[in-house]
């Protein structure tokens, strides 16, 4: 049976030429390849017992996890389409993504069990539900769910899957115009050489050309890798690839937030080479905590800390530099819906968020008076953009498709949404988000989302939602309101409010109220001047 650039095709090619070695760790959980490919196998002859097959849509709602890989890989090996569930969200959030994404059967951790409840009745298509025990006592027979080890007892071990494709979908949620989740349609070619390197990130040869050479790019010396974002994340979720691609040892943070002592403590136990973070809201408590115990770990081992999804600030990696002087940083861009987009190269130092090469790949984009679109000049501003290895589209939303992917003499790009200019040098100077977007530890946040949850609270009348500047987070949800008949309003109420319709980390952190929310004589939003105001802090309230 031939093999493809299909992500189970080649993790079963690198299973296959390192069985014995460790594969995946999570606080107790230790599995080599073997097991997981053993583990995956008999996962996906239960689904398939389910009537699951190709194309059809599997969730993962699961903390950091052994079974959160096995389950990926499994619904991979039918040609399946696992998706990735936010377990931040609240049932509306829930009851979207169930339905937006078509979900047929879910992986779930116990103590989710009664959250699908509130949205089971409305997900029309789903009819599989299986649970990894965490020692609740959430209820799961009112769902129907069975047990992730009963479900895996009796099932085939072995290999006996279909021929895959190149173009089985990979797809990856993420925060959308409105708020709501969207999924981004990774065909896994793409997302294989966009996302995770094509095989070529830890050998002199560089990216593979055939699927087989998988197996001859893995090294001999085992790079441990951790990633401290949750599975559930893109940044997460691929580096997990990258790592079973090339052989090497990947850890996963077991615990349900980021504490930096217990991350050292991971680092130490487990000799980790490789850290990768979010930014700055990782940095800081990583930074505090060896401020706070100085000398206490041996962390001779690691050798280089990445960044990607948000903000590395430069007086962040000159704290790395102090305690780690002999580690290399990396501060990576990339999105969902371009894949790693390189790193900053330190040439524009001050300017924007970062500077990368311009090459056949990537480009700066801008739109004409017309409405067509053009790859801009030397000296001009447009919008971060890629070709060749990009999505698809986003899952049932053709309008956003139509707006994202645009043709430029007959070659497709994608526009990330970042603004960028072309230098006279031929780099990329990127300078964030043109949209009102707030990136919020690396947390995608949208406006009108929060605005619509305020909005339920009886003393709103009008508001307005921005980002402002925070030490940690990069960037904070602020709301400017204006209140109904000068009804009394503190933050707490509005923070309680806005926890019944939307996920915690998108809740506002700071309140100004004024007499009248800024709106230019059309009614539309005037988001400079709320940010004006915001930033003043002369309306706030504690």
């Amino acid at each position: 049976m031939a093999r493809h650039f299909n992500i189970a095709d080649l993790f079963e090619l690198v299973a296959d030429r390192v069985p014995d070695r460790e594969a995946l760790v999570c606080g107790s959980q230790r599995a080599t390849y073997r097991k997981l490919d053993e583990r995956a196998n008999r996962m996906a002859h239960y689904l398939r017992s389910r009537g699951i097959g190709p194309g059809d849509h599997v969730g993962l709602y699961l903390y950091n996890c052994n079974e959160y890989i096995e389950g990926m890989l499994a619904c991979f090996k039918l040609r399946a389409v696992p998706i990735n569930i936010n377990y931040r969200y609240v049932e509306e959030e829930l009851s979207y993504i169930f339905n937006n994404a078509e979900l047929v059967a879910c992986i779930h951790h116990r103590a989710f069990a009664p959250h699908i409840a509130e949205v089971h009745a409305s997900a029309g298509r789903l009819t599989t539900l299986v649970y990894v025990d965490d020692g609740s006592a959430a209820d799961t027979d009112t769902i129907g769910s069975v047990d992730y080890e009963t479900a895996l007892a009796g099932q085939n071990a072995q290999r006996d899957f279909a021929e895959r494709a190149d173009d089985d979908l990979f797809i990856l949620y993420t925060g959308g115009t409105t708020g709501l989740p969207k999924g981004v349609m990774w065909p896994h070619k793409n997302v294989f050489h966009a996302a995770m390197g094509g095989g070529g990130y830890f050998h002199p040869d560089g990216v593979i050309t055939e699927p087989e050479q998988i197996a001859d790019r893995i090294g001999d010396f085992v790079i441990v890798g951790i990633a401290l974002a949750p599975l559930m994340h893109g940044a997460c979720w691929w580096y997990a690839c990258i790592q079973l691609l090339a052989g090497n040892t990947l850890v996963l943070n077991p615990s349900h937030h980021l504490d930096g002592a217990e991350v050292w403590d991971i680092v130490e136990r487990e000799h980790i080479n490789s850290i990768t973070i979010v930014g700055d809201a990782m940095a800081v408590p990583l930074l505090d905590a060896l401020d706070d115990n100085p000398g206490r770990w041996n962390l001779g081992s690691v050798f280089v800390v990445g960044s990607g999804g948000a903000v590395f600030s430069t007086s962040k990696q000159e704290a790395f530099r102090k305690h780690l002087p002999n580690v290399m940083l990396r501060n990576s861009f990339g999105s969902s819906e371009s894949g790693a987009m390189g790193a900053d190269s330190g040439g524009k130092a001050g300017q924007g968020l970062g500077n990368v090469p311009r090459d056949p790949f990537m480009s700066v984009i801008a739109q004409a008076e017309n409405g067509s679109h053009y790859e801009v000049s030397p000296g001009e501003k447009g919008i971060f953009a890629r070709s060749g290895h990009i999505p698809v589209g986003y899952y049932n939303d053709p309008v956003k498709t139509a707006e994202t992917f645009v043709t430029v003499e007959g070659k497709t790009w994608l526009l990330t949404g970042d603004e960028a200019r072309l230098e006279e040098d031929d780099t990329i100077t990127v300078f964030g988000r043109g949209s009102n977007c707030i990136n919020s530890g690396g947390e995608k946040i949208f406006p009108e989302e929060v605005e619509q949850a305020l909005k339920n609270h009886p003393a709103v009348f009008d508001c307005l939602v921005v980002a402002t500047p925070d030490e940690r987070l990069g960037s904070k949800v602020t709301a400017v309101v204006a209140t109904r008949n000068n009804l009394p309003l503190d933050l707490a109420a509005l923070q309680n409010e806005a926890r019944k319709h939307i996920a915690g980390y998108k809740v506002p952190r700071e309140l100004h109220i004024v007499t009248e929310v800024p709106r230019a004589p059309s009614g539309k939003p005037a988001y400079p001047k709320a940010l004006e105001i915001a930033l003043s802090g002369s309306h706030r309230i504690s």
